[in-house]
């Protein structure tokens, strides 16, 4: 008896998955309970087990592919005799077509799509397609490798087909356009000039996503200011000496994050998301930041909950661990939502100025640059050496004004250079 089993509602509005590893192949027999597949949704690997005990007829998803909750995953021959298997959940059912008038010219012809057989088009876009009513299977896209772009939204248009600009209001005139060759697709380098080709794919898919959706949607505008952080420097290697005897290492991390969240109390709407669908400011009233990390697969942004309950001893210990379980990708996808303002800090490395991006829908994000030793006037016109450093913070200019994040910086820039306050709050 053959049994096909369908990606199961992993929830938390889980809608589909990237298969990224199968540990087993067509023609292995299986255990029930033995690990069979492995499936990325947003940033956290899911390892699924097998449901039955038998052989493995058919993969129907290869690495790299993309499948709905309720899509057939894998076809296994189930060993014995036994009652009919339950029923899988049907798959999503797909939203109805526009009705077409027996008038109506031939239908469009399926836009490009890469080897997978998937359109190519962005998170953004497959939504914004989604509320027009738009199929994306209908359209020919105009972006390079045929992916879809806003424009294809706009004004749809069948394949062979551009727009001619019209200085007249209504449709817009169309003429057929020669097929395109490869020299049409703009420079690029020869075949025997390329040494690699390497597939955008897993999290490195996740986090192109997610980043030209932050691109799309947010209004992003840049603030920076200096802070002299040398009583931060000589405050962490006070503490350093008794944080590090419970096997912690303490950066400067945890102390930005502390007063961070006193500049997200001081100025609550940077601490929010952004609800596009409702045009909703949502603004939160836990404080969970996001710290990115760098991982071997790509960036990560664990999640530390409720940071204004705890003390920088905590902080320390709890970025260390998520730092750690990223890197060795043992984090849950629950540690992984939910941030409400995000801090990205490369450390020693961290440079002059960044401009980060939105992790979106959050309305903030702090860059953190690297600390320096350099000569500065001092207010009795005496010339000394003092720590600086710069904090740059990205804002969504749509709900928030550049003044408002700049009193924001001015409540981090004050606690870092007088980093005792922190603590005075706390008592």
């Amino acid at each position: 008896m053959s049994y096909e089993f369908r990606l199961p509602d992993i929830g938390e509005g889980v809608a589909e998955g990237e298969v990224v590893q199968w540990f087993v192949k067509e023609g292995d027999t299986i255990r029930e309970d033995d690990p069979l597949v492995s499936v990325l949704t947003d940033k956290a690997n899911v390892e699924i087990p097998s449901p039955r005990s038998g052989k493995i007829v058919k993969l129907h998803v290869q690495v790299g592919e993309k499948v709905k909750v309720g899509g057939v995953l894998v076809s296994i021959e189930v060993q014995g005799a036994g009652p009919p298997a339950a029923p899988s959940a049907p798959a999503p059912a797909q939203p109805p077509r526009a009705p077409v008038s027996a008038e109506a010219p031939p239908a469009p012809a399926p836009a490009p799509t890469g080897t997978s057989g998937r359109v190519l088009a962005s998170p953004y876009l497959r939504r914004l397609a989604a509320e027009r009513g738009i199929d994306l299977a209908t359209l020919r896209g105009s972006g390079p490798g045929g992916r879809i772009t806003e424009a294809d939204l706009a004004s749809p248009a069948p394949p062979g087909a551009t727009v001619t600009p019209s200085s007249s209001p209504g449709p817009v005139a169309r003429e057929p356009r020669a097929p395109a060759t490869p020299a049409a697709r703009g420079p690029a380098a020869a075949d025997s000039e390329i040494s690699e080709r390497i597939p955008i794919r897993g999290i490195r898919r996740v986090i192109a996503e997610h980043m030209t959706e932050a691109k799309h949607r947010a209004a992003h505008f840049t603030y920076v200011e200096e802070v002299d952080v040398s009583e931060l420097v000589l405050l962490r290697e006070r503490m350093a000496k008794h944080v590090e005897k419970q096997g912690t290492r303490l950066s400067f991390l945890p102390f930005i994050v502390k007063a961070v969240v006193a500049g997200l109390k001081a100025h609550p709407r940077l601490n929010a998301t952004m609800d596009d669908a409702h045009e909703e400011l949502l603004v939160r009233s836990a404080y969970h930041i996001g710290i990115a990390t760098a991982a071997p697969d790509g960036l990560l942004v664990p999640v530390l909950r409720n940071a204004d309950r705890k003390s920088v001893t905590q902080i320390s210990k709890e970025i260390q661990d998520l730092a750690e379980r990223g890197r060795a990708g043992k984090l849950q996808r629950s540690e992984l939502i939910g941030s409400t303002f995000t801090i990205s800090s490369l450390g020693a490395l961290g440079g002059v100025l960044a401009t980060p991006i939105l992790n979106y829908p959050e309305v903030g994000i702090l860059g953190v640059h690297k600390i320096e030793r350099r000569p500065v006037y001092r207010a009795d016109g005496s010339i000394g050496p003092a720590d600086r450093m710069n904090l740059s913070i990205s804002l969504d200019h749509r709900v928030i004004d550049g003044y408002e994040g700049a009193q924001f910086l001015a409540v981090v820039k004050g606690y870092l250079e007088d980093p005792h306050q922190l603590f005075a709050e706390m008592a």
